[in-house]
């Protein structure tokens, strides 16, 4: 998945092909899709939650940056929502970041990686420490400690800002717990 690449090798032959993709997965909380859900009752047993579960590996896991859990929302919610923001908006945000990122290291952020890392991801003290304590909380290996550094200069660029801010970064920690979740 990193490296942009798939190979393939079968009998005598190899063969190699791009593979630059943005992932987008979603799984129901268990088996019946009813965890947590105040609406209906989940009828799946402790066992059958963390088997279901386990068949995300960790190395997997790992490798995908934000990861959240989305509620079912009541009828009633979903019947009085409030006009959101257009697609077109959106779109109008996400390509000025995408031009800052250009601006400033010639690639995206999601490629980052080494010095350039370290460069456009600086943290102040108060991030440093801060991610120090996300790290150890929440057993983040060394690619999942510089995912989030990737997602929170993504959510600074998606606001206009140069320094990565200790709000940015706490908003990247906290699309990394649900991973700590299904751990569990």
């Amino acid at each position: 998945m990193e490296s942009g690449e798939i190979h393939i090798a079968r009998a005598a032959r190899r063969a190699t092909f791009p593979a630059r993709f943005q992932l987008v997965a979603a799984m129901n909380p268990c088996p019946c899709g009813h965890l947590g859900d105040p609406q209906q009752i989940c009828r799946c047993t402790p066992a059958q939650v963390s088997q279901y579960r386990s068949r995300l590996s960790g190395p997997l896991l790992d490798r995908i940056d934000i990861q959240m859990e989305v509620p079912a929302l009541p009828v009633s919610a979903l019947q009085e929502a409030a006009p959101g923001e257009s697609s077109a908006y959106w779109r109008e945000r996400i390509a000025q970041a995408v031009d800052r990122q250009w601006q400033r290291q010639q690639v995206r952020n999601a490629q980052l990686q080494g010095e350039l890392l370290d460069q456009f991801c600086a943290l102040d003290t108060v991030g440093t420490r801060l991610l120090s304590r996300a790290t150890e909380t929440l057993h983040l290996s060394a690619r999942g400690y510089h995912r989030v550094l990737r997602v929170a200069r993504s959510i600074a660029d998606l606001e206009g800002s140069d320094p990565i801010g200790t709000q940015h970064l706490a908003e990247a920690i906290q699309y990394r717990r649900l991973a700590q979740t299904l751990a569990q």
